[in-house]
Formats: C-alpha cells, sequence, structure tokens
C-alpha cells in the first residue's frame, strides 16, 4: 500500500515596499519681490546657484515679469541648502516637487 503525503501548509507572501534610490525631481523657485534689487538677485544666483551671469540675468527677468521662476533643479537633498542660502540673502524662495 502507497502513502501519500498531503501537504496542506500554506505559503504567505509578505507585502514588503522596497526603498529606492529614486528621489522625486524638484524645483529650487525664486520669488519676486518689491524690495531686491535685479543686481542683488543676479549676484545671489551666481554666487548661490553658480549661474553664470547671463543665466542669472535672465532668471531675474522671468522671476521680475512672472512673479516667480525655477532657477534650478535637482533633488529636495541638493537645493535646500541653496533655498535657504538664498532666503538668508532676503530674498523668497522654496523648493517644490515638480509635477511627474
Amino acid at each position: 500500500m502507497a502513502v501519500t503525503k498531503n501537504d496542506t501548509s500554506t505559503q504567505q507572501w509578505e507585502d514588503v515596499g522596497l526603498l529606492t534610490d529614486l528621489e522625486a525631481p524638484c524645483n529650487l523657485i525664486v520669488w519676486n519681490d518689491e524690495v531686491n534689487t535685479f543686481e542683488w538677485v543676479i549676484e545671489t544666483l551666481i554666487e548661490v546657484c553658480g549661474h553664470t551671469h547671463e543665466q542669472a540675468e535672465q532668471c531675474s527677468y522671468f522671476i521680475h515679469y512672472r512673479g516667480k521662476y525655477a532657477v534650478k533643479q535637482g533633488s529636495y537633498d541638493e537645493l535646500k541648502p541653496l533655498c535657504d542660502a538664498i532666503t538668508e540673502r532676503g530674498i523668497g524662495a522654496t523648493v517644490e516637487v515638480t509635477a511627474g
């Protein structure tokens, strides 16, 4: 007589969230105001963001006429220190997640 063994155990799967090294892309936004001069904004963008004079000048015109402008893109961790340095100079700036 053959003996068969019925395996009645069930296999359970755990739902495990995987961490990725991908971070949502962000923009460093500089806001227009009625206080800071073009020269100060240009100097700040050159010194803080590493822009050329031409890039900084173009950004400052966009900021002035549009009310705000994304002056740099990157990860939150890259942009947050730049944002802090800009706001320490009295210029409004934020880091925002880009729309996917």
